[in-house]
This record gives C-alpha cells, structure tokens and sequence, in this order.
C-alpha cells in the first residue's frame, strides 16, 4: 500500500492490501476488521490494520471491501484462504456472510472480469463529471444512452501507464447482445462512465436497446496496482 493511505487507515503504508469481493451490496454498519480472517499456506493467520470500502463507494459498487494489514509473504508464505468470521450482513440485511470462504488468486496473475450487471435507469448519473475526490467519478453521456452495463474487475484498473482507459480500451469492450428475433450480435460500447475514481467498476453506456448477454476483454489492456496486464476474460451479464 502507498504512503498515501495513511489518510484512510494508519499504518496501511507499506502493507499488504487485498480487495474482496461480495455478491450483494453490504451494510457497511457491520464491517469491521475482526469479520475476517486471512489465512497463509503455513496456516498463520493475518493481522488486520483496518478495512474500507474505499475507493468503491458509488451508489450500487458497495460490494468491495480493501483489507490492509500483513498476509504473509507472496513468495514464501503467501495467504491462500479468506474466511467470513463476524456477522457481516448485505445492505438488504437478507444474508448474513459468516461462515463464507474464499481461495485467494495469487498475486502475479492479473485482473479479471467478476460481475457485470445492467443498471436500472432511476440510476444513471448521466453527464455527471468527477471533482477528483475519492469516491467522484464521471458517468455515461447526457445523450444517446438506451442501457448501461456495470463491470466490476478483481481489483482497481487502470492502463499500464497507470492513466484512465480510453478509446482503446473501449473498444476493446465487447457486450454481446441478444436481438429480438433471438440471435445474438458483439457490440461496443460508444462510451464508457465510472471513471476518474481509482476502483475497480467500469460503466459500460450502450446505444442499443438489445439485451446484453455477456462482456468480453481481450488480454494485456488494463493492470492492477501490481503491474500485472490483465489476461483475457469475461463475464455473463446479470439482468437488474
């Protein structure tokens, strides 16, 4: 973790950071640090600094969670386990999350596709610019906009110049989309939203009324804080 998280978490510069991922959005009133627990091949367990949802927080994105703390090392002892220990519920209160587990990717591979989903419309931020701060980012454009598709990645993403993605990263977007007659055609989005923000979500704004099926990235676009270039993936889209 960089010097500057500090701000967020003190004693989180020169940790280890983790991002976590949930299936549902979580009330963030019962997240703490003792929720988990972070185990290393060895069998140690971690020690948690603190936990955020930082720089996720949009309306909708509450579903990554950032532990920082000491995981052991990726070369000799690297954590292989994160376990649910508290009561950690979803913003819905309909799941508890205690008792779940998960493996942990190693650290070199790079960033992966794990959740798409279409947006309702009462939540589009259309035309919206980002002020800087964490938490503000830009949003799809105020025209031509029929359906916006959510893309959640394994961690935060950028280019491997460390910038924002741009034309060449969108058009390396690939929805497909199902017509009305039932076949199925690739499109790319014209625009994208939800950057400028440092998380791992990329609003995808498309200009067609045809449902979207799945999202698709070519390999060696985007990396994550460790440099890695992400490999090729993709994702089935969840209808909202």
């Amino acid at each position: 973790m960089p010097p500057r998280s500090e701000v967020f978490c003190r004693g989180a510069g020169g940790a280890d950071g983790m991002p976590v991922i949930f299936s549902h959005e979580l009330d963030v009133d019962t997240l703490q640090p003792g929720d988990f627990r972070v185990t290393t091949a060895s069998g140690n367990v971690g020690k948690l600094v603190c936990v955020t949802m930082l720089p996720a927080i949009d309306p909708g994105e509450l579903r990554t969670v950032l532990l920082v703390g000491d995981f052991g090392s990726a070369q000799s002892d690297p954590p292989v386990t994160v376990e649910i220990v508290g009561n950690l519920h979803s913003i819905d209160n309909t799941v508890n999350f205690k008792g779940a587990s998960i493996k942990v990717t190693p650290l070199d591979p790079g960033p992966t596709l794990i959740l798409a989903e279409t947006l309702p419309k009462k939540t589009w931020r259309l035309g919206r610019e980002s002020n800087g701060r964490v938490g503000s980012s830009t949003g799809c454009p105020t025209e031509g906009v029929q359906q916006i598709v959510r893309v959640v990645w394994a961690g935060g993403v950028t280019t491997a110049n460390n910038k924002e993605p741009g034309d060449l990263e969108r058009n390396a977007y690939r929805v497909t989309v199902k017509n009305a007659n039932g076949s199925t055609t690739d499109v790319t989005p014209f625009a994208l939203g939800d950057l400028a923000d440092n998380d791992n979500n990329h609003e995808l704004c498309l200009d067609t009324t045809d449902v979207p099926v799945s999202v698709s990235f070519p390999a060696g676009y985007l990396t994550d804080p460790n440099n890695d270039l992400n490999p090729a993936t993709s994702i089935e889209v969840i209808q909202r």
